[in-house]
């Protein structure tokens, strides 16, 4: 536990500090950005006394032209601050094109959505992928709400698969009419605005953001609304114990809402997540008790929120069950749920590396390698998960199914 800090407004706790000599230092153009979208947080400080966490992390993420994911700072790969599975090469968005190909040739009305398209290192492997199957999606759809990573999905594309851009678009809101296909929305929950809590005498308090007399952000409690009373109370329903007094959290009370929101309009079809994050109670564990937010930075994970808006990113495992329940809330029921690593091999990443018998000794060895990052239990392979839903489909492909975890559920 992070001690609070003793004093006239005993309320206050400073987040903990970390060691910066190690972190590679911000450009002056960079502090200079950071310090605009932290006058613009301030001054909505000011207006309202505080501002929820989730508000505060909500424009330090995505304010137009300012946040980390809407403004130009490099985030994925190497010369980002983290690498996500398409980043490291084509094997996850193959398997992916794999394990939805007989979706997508149910019907020549079939689309793809990807909820938050990256780099647009997937698109391009995916498409090049159903090209080779020989099942191109009518439509290919990006949903991603920041204009300069829309941008840069699409010289992406246009570099890696020219002849295949005139299929995609980025539609600026979810889906107004019924469409069939896949939705596929990897590393996309971890990254929304969570509201955090701390219990204090049984009850939840909602933890927000001020300003202190240096002009510093500073964590601060509030009373906790309805909405997030409400859903404090219902995940200590099926937890073995009520959480410990102090105990500080993260919760998406608005996930049923995203969900719907994103995927109301899918008429028939999967949508698949994938992300990091636990079961329920995995989630919740006594010893978790100042929650899972982790920023990244230059390939450096703290716990330093407040730091830097619009320079490093922000993220909340996923609690599953809570994904699984907001699945569920929107009519969709659940087709499956396993690790990033058993959904890998049951989509046939190893007889990909199979079909590499021809390339270099280099070039198998950085496969190998490729794999080994993609599904060994200290990489990627267990903290990850994929949830499946299926709505109005004769048959899940057993990729989604096979070695099915929902009992942890």
């Amino acid at each position: 536990m992070i001690p609070r800090v003793v004093g006239v407004i005993p309320e206050i706790r400073l987040l903990p500090h970390f060691d910066t000599s190690s972190f590679p230092a911000p450009s002056a153009d960079e502090l200079a950005h950071s310090a605009v979208l932290a006058d613009l947080i301030r001054a909505e400080i000011h207006s309202h006394g505080s501002i929820p966490f989730w508000r505060f992390m909500e424009l330090a993420l995505y304010a137009p032209g300012l946040g980390y994911y809407s403004a130009g700072k490099t985030k994925f790969g190497v010369s980002g601050d983290f690498i996500t599975a398409p980043e490291i090469g084509d094997l996850f968005a193959r398997c992916v094109a794999r394990a939805t190909a007989a979706m997508l040739r149910a019907g020549p009305e079939a689309e793809f959505l990807e909820v938050g398209g990256g780099s647009g290192a997937f698109a391009a492997a995916v498409l090049a992928e159903w090209e080779q199957l020989g099942c191109l999606p009518q439509h290919y759809r990006i949903l991603d709400r920041s204009a300069e990573l829309r941008a840069r999905q699409r010289a992406t594309l246009a570099e890696r698969v020219p002849h295949l851009l005139d299929r995609v678009d980025w539609p600026d809101t979810p889906a107004e009419q019924p469409w069939r296909g896949v939705l596929f929305a990897n590393e996309v929950v971890d990254a929304l605005p969570v509201h955090r809590f701390v219990m204090r005498d049984g009850e939840p308090r909602e933890m927000h953001v001020a300003v202190d007399g240096e002009g510093r952000f500073i964590d601060v409690e509030r009373e906790a609304d309805t909405m997030l009373t409400a859903a404090v109370g219902a995940l200590q329903q099926d937890l073995p114990e009520p959480l410990a007094d102090g105990y500080r959290s993260e919760i998406l009370p608005q996930l049923p809402w995203w969900i719907d929101a994103v995927c109301g309009q899918l008429e028939a079809g999967l949508a698949i997540f994938v992300d990091y994050g636990y079961p329920r109670r995995e989630y919740y564990l006594p010893q978790r008790d100042d929650g899972t937010l982790i920023c990244h930075y230059h390939h450096r994970a703290h716990g330093d929120a407040l730091r830097w808006p619009g320079l490093q990113d922000i993220t909340s495992f996923v609690d599953f069950t809570a994904l699984a329940f907001a699945g569920t809330h929107a009519r969709l029921p659940l087709a499956g749920f396993n690790t990033q690593a058993s959904f890998l091999i049951a989509a046939g990443i190893l007889e990909r590396i199979e079909e590499a018998a021809h390339l270099s000794e280099i070039e198998r060895y950085r496969l190998a390698q490729e794999v080994k990052r993609l599904t060994l239990p200290g990489e990627m392979g267990e903290r990850f998960k994929v949830m499946c839903f299926a709505r109005a489909v004769d048959h899940v492909p057993e990729a989604f199914t096979s070695y099915d975890q929902s009992r942890r559920l």
